[in-house]
């Protein structure tokens, strides 16, 4: 039988089975329209052969359409309940035996993933949408490609280019893995309940070469987060904490790295900072 997806009426019948109130805590906006799912589930390009991970399933709208194409999917849930409930409710709606696995855990503490997924699609909640991204593809390097879907100040972060009012940390650090993009918008009409911001979806490739070692991505994110803790600075003071103690040792090596020491974090690429990192090491 073909895998069907979840309405409205039967989100919220589940939601009071499980008394479950959607919290701004956990980010418990439930999608409840099924066109929404499937655009995103159409914007990550799944396949029936892929192996895909969902962090935040809930009560599983996005889920059963990840698996209406005949892919397997891995999904993590914190909330005991919905991990709980979920494989019983992808088998009332056709899901065959074997296509879900749920891992009832936090996402920030997973470490290994049944399946080696290489697919991620997620509707992450602000307060961890970044942490969380950045964990997975720190941690699983099979995983190629993803959408998810997040806040559109989160969104608009991620995909910032150097120079724009968004570009910040995790525009830096989101691009040491490749190229992310805005990939759509989702209308806050198809959450239960209605939020007060606006969502989008940012969609991610991962780069075939590995940018650097993982030490030299560790040198590299401190002086990212050097870079940005105090914005609009110099360079040779924003990084002369990391970078020998004074704007003259760190005007030294911003020099070595081919980078001008009065240039300001907010003009660099993720490969400028990996050549500061790689022209001396962080202080201790």
């Amino acid at each position: 039988m073909p895998v069907t997806l979840l309405g409205a009426a039967e989100i919220r019948a589940l939601a009071a089975e499980l008394d479950v109130t959607p919290t701004k805590k956990l980010g418990q906006n439930f999608v409840v329209d099924a066109n929404t799912v499937r655009k995103i589930v159409q914007v990550a390009g799944v396949r029936p052969q892929d192996r895909v991970v969902e962090v935040g399933p809930g009560l599983g709208s996005l889920t059963l359409a990840i698996l209406e194409t005949g892919a397997a999917v891995t999904a993590v849930e914190i909330d005991h309940r919905l991990a709980a409930r979920l494989p019983a409710t992808a088998a009332a709606h056709g899901v065959p035996d074997g296509a879900l696995t749920v891992v009832d855990a936090d996402a920030l503490r997973v470490t290994e993933l049944p399946g080696d997924p290489e697919v991620l699609v997620a509707n992450l909640p602000y307060n961890v949408s970044v942490p969380v991204l950045l964990h997975f593809l720190e941690t699983f390097p099979h995983l190629d490609r993803g959408v998810v879907m997040v806040q559109a100040e989160v969104g608009e972060r991620l995909a910032a280019k150097p120079g724009t009012k968004a570009y910040g940390s995790p525009s830096v650090k989101a691009a040491w893995y490749g190229p992310w993009r805005l990939a759509g918008t989702v209308s806050r009409q198809v959450f239960w309940p209605v939020p007060n911001v606006d969502s989008v979806l940012v969609a991610f490739r991962r780069d075939a070469e590995q940018r650097g070692t993982e030490a030299e991505r560790r040198r590299t994110f401190a002086i990212v987060d050097a870079a940005f803790g105090q914005r609009r600075k110099m360079l040779r003071q924003a990084l002369a904490g990391v970078l020998g103690g004074s704007s003259a040792a760190a005007s030294a090596v911003l020099e070595a790295a081919g980078v001008a020491p009065t240039a300001r974090g907010e003009e660099l690429v993720v490969a400028d900072f990996l050549r500061i990192a790689r022209a001396a090491p962080l202080a201790q």
